[in-house]
Order: C-alpha cells, then sequence, then structure tokens
C-alpha cells in the first residue's frame, strides 16, 4: 500500500498532467474572476477535479478540501489542495504557478508536497520526517535530496527578504523593505527559504490551502512559519515564513510596530 506521501505525489503528478496542456494553450483557456477579485480557470477546475479522483480513489473515507470545490466529506483525516496556486501567474504565461497539497491528520498537517510543474520541480515533507526536493523526469520524481535553511543572524536588516504576491498589501511589507530589499522569486518563497536561498518572506495573503503545504515544507526544513498573530498553525490571513523563530519574530516585531505607529497618527 503507498504511504500517505506517495499517494500526494501521485496526485500531484496526475494534476501536473492535466495543468500542463493548459498552460500550453492559454489562449484557448476560459477564465473568470471571483467574487473576490481573483482569477479561476478552466484549468483551475481540471485540475482540483482530477487530485479529487486520485485521493478519493485511494483513502475514500477521508475528508478533502479544495479551494474550487471546497469541502467534501467530514473526518479527523483531510486533504487540503489549491489546484494551481499563483492562477495570476499561470495566466500570464509565468512559470512560478504550483499544485499544494497537504494531509492534515487530527488538526495537524502531517504531510505535503508542493510541485512547479513547468519547471519540473518538485518538494515534499512529513512531520518528522524531514524536507526535500526533486525533479520530475517521465512522470517520475528523482534526484530526490535533503534540503534545510541556512544558518545567520537574526535581523530583518541585511536579510534575504521576498514578498508573495508582490502587488498585495504593500503597507504591510513597507517596513520590512526600508530595513532590507525584496528579491525576485523564481520559485515560491517559502520554498527557497527551505533549500537556504533566502531567510525571511512575507505571503500578504491567502487561505487554508494557501499555506497547509508550505509551512510544513519550511518547518520541516529547520525553519519558522506562522500568521501575523503568530499563531504556528497555517489558516486565512497573512503569513511569515525564516529560517528561525528568531527571525520570524523579528519580522512581526517590526510590522507590528509600524502597525501600531500608524495607529496612532
Amino acid at each position: 500500500m503507498e504511504t500517505d506521501l506517495q499517494l500526494a505525489q501521485r496526485a500531484a503528478l496526475t494534476g501536473a498532467a492535466v495543468a500542463l496542456p493548459h498552460f500550453a494553450a492559454l489562449a484557448d483557456l476560459p477564465r473568470e474572476v471571483k467574487k473576490d477579485g481573483s482569477v479561476v480557470t478552466a484549468a483551475d477546475r481540471a485540475v482540483e477535479s482530477a487530485i479529487r479522483d486520485v485521493l478519493t480513489a485511494a483513502r475514500p473515507s477521508d475528508a478533502i478540501l479544495g479551494e474550487e470545490e471546497g469541502q467534501t466529506g467530514s473526518a479527523g483525516r483531510r486533504w487540503i489542495i489549491d489546484p494551481i496556486d499563483g492562477t495570476a501567474l499561470f495566466v500570464a504565461g509565468d512559470n512560478r504557478w504550483l499544485i499544494l497539497i497537504a494531509l492534515e491528520e487530527d488538526d495537524e498537517i502531517v504531510a505535503a508536497v508542493a510541485a512547479h510543474p513547468a519547471q519540473g520541480s518538485t518538494f515534499w515533507a512529513t512531520r518528522g520526517g524531514g524536507a526535500f526536493e526533486g525533479r520530475v523526469v517521465g512522470g517520475r520524481v528523482v534526484a530526490e535530496t535533503p534540503i534545510h535553511v541556512t544558518a545567520g543572524a537574526d535581523s530583518v536588516a541585511g536579510s534575504r527578504f521576498a514578498v508573495i504576491p508582490e502587488e498585495w498589501n504593500r503597507e504591510l511589507v513597507a517596513p520590512l523593505k526600508e530595513l532590507t530589499p525584496a528579491l525576485p522569486w523564481p520559485i515560491h518563497p517559502a520554498l527557497m527559504i527551505a533549500r537556504g536561498d533566502l531567510d525571511l518572506a512575507v505571503q500578504t495573503g491567502g487561505q487554508l490551502w494557501d499555506f497547509a503545504t508550505t509551512s510544513l515544507i519550511v518547518e520541516e526544513s529547520g525553519g519558522s512559519y506562522s500568521g501575523l498573530d503568530g499563531r504556528r498553525t497555517p489558516g486565512p490571513g497573512a503569513s511569515v515564513y525564516a529560517r528561525s523563530d528568531a527571525l520570524r519574530e523579528a519580522a512581526l516585531t517590526v510590522i507590528g510596530d509600524s502597525a501600531a505607529a500608524r495607529a496612532t497618527r
């Protein structure tokens, strides 16, 4: 019997096989704007449906929560899916979009897979089992490599920092940008922290499915994750990823002090 991680990887590969033909034919891709202002396409729905089919066939008693179809089932085990994380990137022909799949068991994320299908890369983690990256070749994951954050000073100033999405909530990250410039990110900034390429990142908004996967991968690589309120479990709102607890807390202090100063003006 395949493990939960193997199942998540297979589901992500299935989703990638559905998504990539749509990505190669964007001019013909139907799209619309949801009530929250975000873009959704036929690809988002097709990918989620394909992933759900894989998970349901293998684990029929598990619940599933997906961005496009909501929740089905009710159980202590719940799969959390973001079929195309970064749909705006997808429709723009930008290859930084992802497929995110996580397994939550008794309110704790225990397995996670993040795939960059258009780049042929994938990242994964299990609770207590570490974090890894690999390449996708011929529909298989190869070149498995453990990843870990880098060591360094726990100061925001001079840290390698990124913001995702860059165009959201600019006021939130402005005080951090005064201390260190925001760098470009060829892959999701949380994954860059996990592999040692960044020190700090702010995701300026999102829902549970935006953070469930990346939070575990960062933590299992030795890094730190929380919401702006310090909550250590993934959930809606803005979040902070860092290579250490101390750096994450320093970033939260900078953000909090700036918000307090604005409130007294």
